[in-house]
């Protein structure tokens, strides 16, 4: 079952410094603003080179707790259409375990 957009919120989440986590068929995943800090209150022309960053790593263990080495990221534009293009990387990392 592909990771569905909906589950990722909406781009203004990723302001506020928070990472969003899931997990589907093994592979886990996480999709965070980078550089993760809280956003919200500053202003745009202060907001130089933010991206989002898609990570997976195999099961068991948490992204904390996972060797670096086996953690994949991707970056994508800080915008609603990168949260979509980084949502299309995971489903296709996805479909390569499978």
């Amino acid at each position: 079952m592909p990771i569905d957009r909906k589950e990722l919120f909406s781009i203004s989440h990723y302001e506020y410094g928070q990472a969003y986590f899931g997990s589907c068929d093994g592979m886990r995943y996480r999709v965070a603003r980078n550089p993760l800090a809280n956003v919200i209150f500053e202003p745009a022309e202060k907001r130089v080179g933010e991206m989002l960053r898609a990570s997976i790593w195999p099961e068991p263990y948490g992204y904390a707790h996972t060797d670096p080495e086996l953690i994949k990221e991707e970056d994508f534009p800080f915008s609603a259409e990168g949260l979509d293009d980084a949502v299309r990387w995971l489903n296709g990392e996805l479909e390569k375990r499978a």
